[in-house]
């Protein structure tokens, strides 16, 4: 049995930990939640871009361009991915990347 908890990580994103028999460390995306481990999540397509909470309407540039987290979550709240034109490379989670 694994219990699991999430932990802040300063400046990016949530770690999702486990102690018991198997350990697990995954990242959860800012944008829609799940836990992917952090890069470019497949679920949405949000980038990890070092956004969070405190400058979530503030686009950061790179590799989400002029997408703030803010508008990337609505978006994935509208289009199941954080910009419309990533509707078709994205995918549902897995059950183990729920949140």
């Amino acid at each position: 049995m694994v219990k699991l908890s999430t932990v802040p990580v300063p400046g990016c994103c949530e770690m999702l930990t486990g102690v018991g028999k198997h350990s697990i460390d995954v990242a959860v995306c800012l944008c829609c939640a799940h836990r992917t481990g952090g890069g470019t999540c497949p679920i949405c397509f949000w980038t990890d871009d070092g956004s969070t909470e405190q400058n979530a309407g503030t686009p950061r540039g790179g590799p989400n361009g002029d997408l703030s987290l803010a508008d990337a979550r609505l978006n994935y709240a509208i289009y199941n991915a954080s910009h419309p034109r990533y509707q078709d490379a994205v995918r549902q989670p897995r059950p183990e990347e729920l949140p």
